[in-house]
């Protein structure tokens, strides 16, 4: 297996951990994103960080995201007592469409598979305007098109 083929399956594998521990059934964009932020060594993680977006920071701004959600249609989280999310670890998460369509995103900005570098599927995680990314992105205050353009920047000037 080549190095970016053990970097995809390296994030799965981290976004089904996360996946698990939310207690979804499904591996969605923003599991791919947590697994990112802790998978050091990479130009995507860098850029991740130098926007203040480590993991914490990345589950903190999903966490806003959920609540905010719920209050859309008139739920306080902290109303209730919500239940800890249900957990099996015999059940592997499956890839959800959200995980999908931002892998296909990032593998259509490379030229080709030869070329696919981290930073591309970071590309696809935030090249959408809809969903839990860049709802929770917004909402935490980072201006996604400059991520972008950074992200883009360290393909240009940064081979892994």
């Amino acid at each position: 297996m080549s190095a970016i083929d053990h970097y995809i399956n390296a994030i799965i594998v981290g976004g089904g951990a996360e996946a698990l521990e939310d207690g979804s059934a499904a591996i969605e964009a923003h599991h791919l994103l947590l697994a990112i932020a802790a998978h050091e060594g990479t130009a995507a993680h860098r850029v991740l960080l130098a926007a203040g977006l480590g993991r914490q920071a990345i589950r903190e701004a999903l966490d806003r995201e959920f609540e905010h959600s719920l209050s859309a249609v008139g739920v306080s989280v902290a109303s209730f007592d919500l239940p800890e999310p249900s957990r099996d670890p015999k059940r592997a998460p499956k890839i959800g469409a959200s995980a999908r369509l931002a892998f296909e995103r990032g593998f259509a900005a490379s030229t080709g598979k030869k070329d696919l570098r981290p930073a591309h599927l970071l590309l696809g995680l935030l090249d959408t305007h809809i969903g839990t990314v860049p709802r929770a992105l917004a909402l935490a205050g980072v201006d996604r098109a400059d991520l972008m353009a950074r992200a883009r920047e360290t393909l240009a000037h940064e081979s892994w």
